[in-house]
């Protein structure tokens, strides 16, 4: 489930809003999963158990807030809601 919102759910967001531009849009919110690289920081590297809202840097409070602020820049847009469907997909993970 967590892969196919991380892999699907950008294609059909990206159809849906950025329909003039929905391939560009799915590629740049497949490239905002870079975000997943603050992981590599950790130790373990992976852990079923760990949430990652809040603990990884890239996925904390503060850092979500700079995406929602991004939300409102029109050219970083479609970043921004890469990034910040990625933080709600991860924090569904958190709840399972």
């Amino acid at each position: 489930m967590h892969y196919s919102l991380h892999l699907a759910a950008p294609g059909l967001i990206a159809w849906v809003f950025f329909r003039n531009n929905w391939l560009k849009a799915w590629l740049i919110m497949l490239l905002t999963m870079l975000v997943d690289l603050d992981h590599l920081l950790a130790i373990p590297i992976f852990d079923p158990e760990r949430c990652s809202i809040n603990f990884h840097p890239l996925h904390t409070y503060w850092a979500i807030g700079i995406y929602c602020a991004l939300f409102f820049i029109p050219k970083l847009r479609v970043v921004a809601v890469g990034l910040l469907f990625h933080m709600i997909t991860d924090f569904i993970d958190c709840l399972w």
